[in-house]
């Protein structure tokens, strides 16, 4: 049922526990690929992909993280067979987020047992005088390169800024028109909240506001740098993320 969603760098027969990772706009599961090492022999570590790219780059990306959320439990059903956890960057902090709230209003799955979010609240920050994904090419590229996680050589290809922008414009259409319905309770699961301490669109002082959108134990990591922290540092970053999950999940995924 993946229908391109999901990579899978390595299949771990009877895994203790199987975390789903996704990725930030205008990017692709490939990015999160050298992580994969760090994280223990007997878990299943998959990476989720929206449409739009890579090998479903012939499918329309989604612009509404609620629907991209219901896409992406309906293709990957299968991998909720036994103890899982969430974690998104960015864009897919926000889609994981949903993806939580759908999977626990629905008494037929099984419950997600940890979340993980990094370099996205959802507090909102100061209103902009246009949305991103309406600017111009020059404003574009300019917004992607600020964000980073894109090569500017990239960006400056004009025939590869034609496969990108389309992706980049869904994307952030998805982000800059999301809003958090009033009606939801606060997401029930042990929550992480990763950051980086001078990351401009996402400081600490926002990503605090998780606290008021969770009803269970939350664990905030600052770490050093801007808003793709985690650059240089993914066996520390991912040794976090590890320690909080067996703390929130003590029998099962121990060493």
């Amino acid at each position: 049922m993946h229908q391109g969603v999901l990579t899978r760098i390595k299949t771990v027969p009877d895994c203790r526990f199987r975390l789903l990772v996704l990725h930030h706009a205008g990017g692709t599961a490939q990015a999160y690929r050298s992580w994969v090492r760090h994280f223990p022999q007997d878990w299943e570590i998959c990476l989720l992909q929206a449409p739009g790219r890579d090998s479903s780059a012939h499918l329309e990306p989604f612009r509404e993280a609620r629907a991209l959320a219901r896409h992406l439990a309906a293709s990957t059903d299968d991998l909720r067979d036994r103890p899982y956890g969430l974690f998104g960057h960015s864009m897919g902090a926000l889609v994981a987020h949903e993806l939580a709230h759908h999977l626990l209003a629905d008494p037929a799955e099984a419950d997600p047992a940890w979340l993980g979010v990094s370099a996205w609240s959802p507090a909102h920050g100061p209103e902009r005088d246009a949305p991103r994904h309406l600017r111009s090419d020059a404003e574009l590229r300019e917004i992607v390169a600020g964000m980073g996680g894109t090569p500017r050589s990239s960006l400056a290809d004009p025939d590869q800024w034609a496969r990108i922008a389309p992706v980049v414009r869904a994307d952030l259409n998805l982000v800059d028109t999301w809003r958090p319905d009033p009606a939801r309770p606060p997401l029930r699961l042990p929550l992480s909240v990763l950051g980086g301490a001078d990351d401009p669109g996402m400081p600490p002082s926002r990503m605090a506001a998780w606290r008021e959108h969770a009803d269970g134990p939350v664990v905030h990591h600052t770490l050093p740098g801007d808003h793709f922290y985690f650059v240089g540092r993914t066996r520390e970053v991912v040794a976090r993320i590890v320690t909080d999950i067996r703390a929130a999940v003590p029998t099962g995924v121990g060493d």
